[in-house]
């Protein structure tokens, strides 16, 4: 049976373990290659692509446009989202997706996952499962289906255990809680909503599968790239030439302002490319010489 086959069924006994977790559906390492097979970097032990620290540092100096301007064109038009309450807007949210699905809870469903837990001697909570999971890099990708009251992932406590364990952040269709104790953590979040209530009616029954979040589709490994404006999920293939790009972007904003800064020109002169052969001439001389900096 194919891992497409089992999101279906929600095949909660399927032999795929959730690490240090019930046994909650999630790809073996076999389904995560084979889903993510494009991916061109190393990976995990459980085969989650694994995209470099280098890289994601250079991500941290991306804007959404730039992302924007990649993945259309390349038949990913569904990775960016918007519509968000942003912790510390002023700072990039940059690192590797780790998926959790939840859904309203259903106990002939959730019974099993929570049998299963006890017997190992698990903790209660499905989102304290996932989160003790987390690496360095990691971004919490959480599908909690939009849910405010009872739909908040975490409080400032777990909030803090993210961060300590990833030094990235979260993105959660849904809400959180203890927002005045969150805001002292230099991390990334994006969520809904936030409302004192602890998570309830809820069962975690998905872990590193690809999810929902708003109109995207994330899949574990992705580049989650959050600004002011929303969150992208960058597919691993993709990265290198969004860096690439990037430059080019940021050469030609740099000197199509300083242009504009000097009162000589009208905007039409200069952009959105140099009308004047000269003025082009002087452009791709500029290009050439700042790419060959890099």
């Amino acid at each position: 049976m194919n891992a497409s086959r089992f999101i279906i069924a929600f095949v909660f006994a399927s032999g795929a373990l959730l690490p240090a977790s019930a046994q909650v559906f999630t790809f073996t390492h076999e389904q995560m290659v084979e889903y993510t097979a494009q991916n061109p970097f190393g990976r995990f032990e459980d085969g989650r692509p694994n995209v470099p620290d280098e890289l994601l540092d250079k991500c941290k100096e991306l804007s959404a446009e730039e992302v924007w301007s990649v993945l259309p064109g390349a038949k990913f038009p569904n990775q960016y989202e918007g519509n968000w309450h942003i912790l510390h807007p002023e700072h990039r949210l940059v690192g590797r997706a780790v998926t959790a699905q939840f859904m309203p809870y259903r106990p002939d469903v959730a019974e099993v996952a929570e049998a299963q837990a006890r017997a190992k001697g698990l903790g209660h909570n499905g989102n304290q499962r996932v989160i003790d999971t987390l690496k360095p890099g990691d971004v919490l990708v959480v599908d909690l289906f939009g849910k405010i009251e009872s739909g908040t992932i975490v409080g400032d406590n777990l909030a803090t255990a993210i961060y300590g364990a990833t030094k990235a952040g979260l993105v959660v269709d849904g809400a959180i809680r203890d927002l005045d104790g969150i805001f002292e953590i230099p991390m990334g979040l994006y969520y809904r909503g936030v409302h004192p209530t602890p998570i309830g009616q809820v069962m975690l029954t998905g872990y590193n599968i690809p999810i929902r979040i708003g109109g995207t589709t994330v899949v574990p490994g992705d580049v989650v790239f959050g600004d002011r404006e929303g969150v992208y999920f960058i597919p691993p293939n993709l990265v290198k030439k969004i860096l690439d790009d990037a430059d080019v972007t940021h050469i030609h904003d740099e000197w199509t302002k300083m242009k504009l800064n000097s009162g000589k020109y009208k905007s039409s002169d200069i952009y959105p490319s140099p009308r004047d052969p000269a003025l082009k001439q002087e452009y791709d001389e500029y290009l050439k010489k700042r790419l060959g900096k890099k």
